[in-house]
């Protein structure tokens, strides 16, 4: 029981942040479609491993930073330059595993694209 207890507050934790977050979304576009291509273009195993490994550490990130940004909120209401600075520490660190994947997909994909 414990154990589909933590499942439904998983599931409740990922429909909060899907309708809460566009970026969330906007990165489940992303995957959807590097997915799609590798369907199309038929990438190998290895290729495959790397998309979901790159599209999964995206998605878990933004639901950190997001669970980040409600938990400085809840800390203080007020204006702080060191809560901007964690959220905006967080915000990047979605941002650079975001460019990363990006570049691991040209990398994967451009052969059949270009």
């Amino acid at each position: 029981m414990k154990l589909i207890k933590s499942l439904g507050f998983a599931l409740n934790g990922l429909t909060s942040a899907w309708r809460g977050q566009a970026n969330l979304r906007i990165h489940f576009i992303a995957t959807l479609v590097a997915s799609s291509l590798g369907f199309y273009f038929k990438i190998r195993p290895w290729e495959w491993c790397v998309i979901i490994l790159v599209c999964t550490l995206v998605i878990s990130l933004e639901l950190i930073n997001t669970a980040i940004e409600h938990f400085t909120d809840l800390v203080t209401r007020e204006q702080s330059a060191l809560a901007g600075k964690v959220k905006d520490i967080s915000a990047a660190a979605v941002l650079v595993a975001a460019i990363s994947s990006l570049i691991i997909g040209v990398i994967i994909f451009g052969k059949h694209l270009f």
